[in-house]
């Protein structure tokens, strides 16, 4: 939808009407967390847990509730929602969530009508999924315009590539059929964003899930198996018109913010394994990218590979005002704020240091010991104050890079200056609360900045 057909446009949807009544919403209270057993030799199901962050609460920084899968293995990963905010014009609530598996392929559709205790409803299995869609390793959910969510496939049904896109039905959550009708011949998938106003998608590449499901092995990246690609799609269409080779500079682009300004024509995407984040835009009709930010490698005794250790972006966020650009380094070990209201010259507002390889963790005090594994996943509150960080990968690299790793929640708080500082009174000890599970990506009960896209 073009802007100007959004003259006068009331939003009558799920969701928020723009970003700046979303940052307008109270505190959370509450956040969601993927929560899994696999990897840890803990025979159990993985969980989404309610995870208290009120701070005047009785509870706050303890886990009060869980939501087991019915099967054990799912590795839960990325989870989304049935409704949002680009869904302006449906009757549809935000009432569920979709919550895959990427390693058994399911669909767990989940009901948040009573939000501090969801409840499974249905489980689509990842054997209906296959002979259905001939996909497999679910991974990005996003709720999108005519009641359809579309979800980001990395693999083919025997786990190779190509992979695509699945869209379920948001009213009854059948399987539908594939979202992309010409996908010009693109290999890998991963994340994927997309923005009305611009007519346009965006998709980036990991690998397929029979290399990276048992673990990194660096070979594969020389050996092309690993992605380095942008993929520009008409949104209209479902069809591929562009893909931006990103060259050295870009190996595995995973997470893609774009801004939420939904007039924007340009985002940000971590290239993980090259340790940059890029910046792609519309320049004279088609895309185009530059390096934003380099994150330099740090040479560390017995470190393996030659070229030292890469700070390896798994996540970023961006604020909703999109001022201030949240990453982890998850081999480095630190969490970077940096102000990027001219996303052309980011500027580094605030360093904080939690776990990590280089051995420059400050700790929490709430903390047994050191903290094992580095920040990964990141979710910052709609109105800009909080973020949360926990330190889970994925099961196979996490036992690979972080033997040992221990799961745990934490909180930065924006100080007076602008900045951001671990708060010392909010830590989720996982391998305590949960008995040994490690936590993932976190969601906000009212959606978040990695949910909500604007019409």
């Amino acid at each position: 939808m073009t802007a100007d057909q959004h003259q006068g446009h009331e939003h009558a949807g799920p969701g928020y009407s723009s970003p700046e009544v979303a940052r307008q919403q109270p505190p959370e209270r509450f956040v969601y967390v993927a929560s899994l057993y696999e990897g840890t030799g803990i025979n159990r199901p993985d969980f989404i847990a309610v995870v208290d962050v009120n701070p005047d609460s009785d509870t706050y920084g303890q886990i009060v509730h869980r939501t087991e899968m019915p099967n054990i293995g799912d590795e839960l990963h990325h989870f989304g929602w049935n409704a949002c905010s680009s869904a302006c014009h449906s009757q549809l609530q935000r009432d569920t969530m979709i919550v895959p598996g990427v390693r058994s392929s399911r669909i767990h559709i989940i009901d948040i009508s009573e939000p501090r205790a969801p409840r499974i409803k249905n489980v689509i299995e990842g054997e209906e999924i296959k002979e259905k869609l001939g996909l497999s390793a679910p991974h990005t959910v996003h709720c999108m315009p005519g009641d359809i969510v579309t979800i980001s496939m990395l693999g083919d049904a025997d786990g190779n590539t190509p992979g695509g896109f699945a869209v379920l039905d948001a009213r009854d959550f059948s399987i539908v059929e594939r979202w992309e009708r010409d996908a010009g011949g693109i290999e890998f998938t991963y994340d994927f964003w997309y923005q009305p106003r611009q007519n346009t998608l965006v998709s980036s590449e990991w690998g397929a899930p029979n290399t990276f499901l048992d673990g990194f092995n660096p070979a594969d990246v020389a050996a092309g198996k690993y992605g380095r690609r942008l993929h520009f799609w008409d949104l209209e269409r479902r069809a591929k018109v562009q893909t931006i080779d990103l060259g050295d500079e870009g190996w595995i682009p995973l997470e893609i913010r774009w801004q939420h300004d939904p007039d924007s024509a340009q985002g940000l995407v971590g290239a993980t394994l090259s340790s940059n984040i890029i910046r792609f835009h519309r320049q004279n009709g088609s895309w185009a990218v530059d390096k934003a930010i380099d994150v330099a490698n740090e040479e560390l005794q017995g470190w393996p590979l030659e070229g030292g250790v890469p700070g390896l972006i798994t996540d970023l966020v961006l604020s909703l005002d999109d001022r201030n650009l949240f990453f982890s380094n998850w081999l480095h070990g630190d969490v970077r704020h940096y102000d990027v209201s001219d996303p052309t010259n980011p500027q580094l507002k605030s360093q904080v240091w939690l776990g990590g390889l280089l051995g420059r963790d400050g700790g929490h005090p709430k903390a047994r010991g050191p903290l094992v594994g580095g920040p990964q996943m990141i979710q910052n509150s709609l109105d800009g104050d909080r973020v949360y960080v926990t330190n889970s990968l994925f099961s196979t690299w996490d036992n690979q890079f972080y033997p040992g790793i221990e799961g745990w929640l934490v909180k930065l708080e924006r100080q007076p200056d602008g900045s951001y500082a671990l708060d010392p009174s909010f830590f989720v000890d996982f391998h305590e609360q949960a008995d040994g599970a490690r936590p993932h990506e976190i969601h906000l009960p009212g959606g978040d900045c990695t949910t909500e896209i604007f019409q």
